[in-house]
């Protein structure tokens, strides 16, 4: 995810102190009910003044010391206030001046912290004013990487009443970055259930954010992030990130066998997600070797078609040869199905529905599986996550969820709850 983007310097402090007239109320002529001004020492005025037109002027120069003769009298709550408004402004137009003369350079920013806990603690200002100071020292303490110390702030702005929409995700971060990833993300998941239960989707980055950093801490809140990531952003390239990651690497979260893969491949295969020839390619030798040939020609053909396997490649030509081959050997599945539901267990049911799904023959399938599973003495987990991939690609979705929901082993229940995320996105 992006970092916390630096502050914006040019915006003007809205406390509005270098607007005001300072005008000394023991000379000024008062009006009726008109409120006193300011309670200023002539020293401090004077003072103040100078830096009043040397800023408006953004004349850097003839401001600072006059600021600094402000900061050395002052000693009133008006004095104090108006000193650290101008010491905040004065250092914003230095910061930008120095951006402007150098935008490639490093700017330190901490200069604007002092002048903006002076304000926070002045009584002089306005509560809402509070709260977006306090988010801007917890954008300062951010950006120094002084995490704990920017949760404070964030916090404390939000206890003014601050409602900056990136505030909850900033805290989150915060807490992240200084250790409690946990608590941090479960704040962000909150966070995002939020945005998008307003109608205002959450962005992208936020899940890859998430993701990352969950995965990186091994919390089991990992499935949860890739799976609400793929059902708020199933695109083909998302898709397979997010199959990657759980299952199909090296340094996956899962360690699956080539049956489990399988059925990743099928949900990549589902998606539009199989990237290149060596999806395809490790795919269809997957089934092939699990005795399912028609599938295994589909794919091939599937990955010929888009371009993805080309034409020369002599593997996939030799695959094609053979899985051709086993299909005609193979014939009709008809004697196999009316065996299985003789059958004493599942066993031939299973691995007969197994064929039926490769040959997208998924009304059989479906009801193979149901026997399958009623007769037992097969892998429930495993049964249950093709029960649900069939129906999934039949179009019943309702029943394609209750098969995934229940598949409940390790890791055969990541399987199935990234199906139930394609389920669950707008394009399934």
């Amino acid at each position: 995810m992006k970092t916390i983007s630096k502050l914006a310097i040019a915006l003007a402090l809205t406390t509005g102190a270098t607007g005001v007239a300072l005008t000394p109320p023991a000379f000024a002529q008062k009006k009726k009910d008109e409120k006193p001004g300011p309670k200023m020492s002539p020293e401090a005025l004077k003072a103040a003044q100078t830096a009043q037109t040397a800023l408006a002027a953004k004349d850097a120069a003839t401001a600072e010391p006059a600021i600094v003769q402000l900061e050395t009298v002052a000693k009133s709550d008006d004095e104090k206030y108006f000193a650290a408004a101008m010491r905040y402004n004065l250092e914003q137009i230095k910061i930008q001046a120095a951006r402007t003369a150098n935008p490639n350079a490093p700017v330190d920013e901490t200069v604007l912290a002092k002048p903006i806990e002076a304000l926070m603690a002045s009584p002089n200002t306005p509560v809402a004013e509070k709260g977006k100071l306090a988010y801007q020292r917890g954008l300062l303490a951010y950006n120094g990487k002084q995490f704990p110390v920017a949760v404070q702030f964030f916090e404390q702005a939000k206890q003014f009443g601050y409602s900056d929409p990136n505030l909850v995700v900033q805290t989150a971060q915060a807490k992240v970055g200084g250790g409690d990833v946990a608590g941090g993300l479960t704040d962000l998941q909150a966070a995002v259930q939020q945005m998008n239960a307003s109608g205002q989707k959450a962005p992208e980055d936020i899940y890859r954010y998430g993701i990352a950093r969950s995965n990186q801490a091994k919390l089991p809140t990992t499935m949860t992030w890739l799976q609400s990531y793929v059902s708020a952003y199933p695109t083909p390239k998302n898709w397979r990130d997010v199959v990657v990651t759980y299952g199909l690497s090296s340094n996956s979260i899962a360690k699956l066998d080539d049956a489990q893969k399988i059925d990743l491949f099928r949900l990549l295969r589902q998606n539009k997600a199989l990237a290149d020839q060596n999806d395809y390619l490790e795919y269809a030798d997957d089934v092939q070797r699990r005795g399912l040939p028609a599938e295994a020609l589909a794919v091939i053909k599937e990955g010929q078609a888009a371009g993805k396997i080309p034409a020369s490649n002599t593997l996939a030509k030799t695959m094609v040869t053979e899985a051709t081959r086993q299909v005609a050997a193979e014939g009709s599945l008809a004697p196999l199905k009316t065996k299985a539901n003789a059958a004493a267990t599942g066993k031939l049911a299973a691995g007969t529905a197994d064929a039926y799904l490769g040959q997208d023959n998924y009304t059989e399938a479906a009801a193979l599986y149901r026997v399958a599973l009623q007769k037992g003495g097969v892998d429930a987990d495993e049964v249950n996550t093709h029960l649900g991939i069939a129906l999934a690609k039949s179009g019943d979705k309702a029943g394609a969820k209750a098969a995934f929901d229940a598949v409940k082993g390790t890791p055969r229940a990541g399987i199935a709850g990234l199906w139930n995320a394609y389920l669950a996105a707008p394009t399934a």
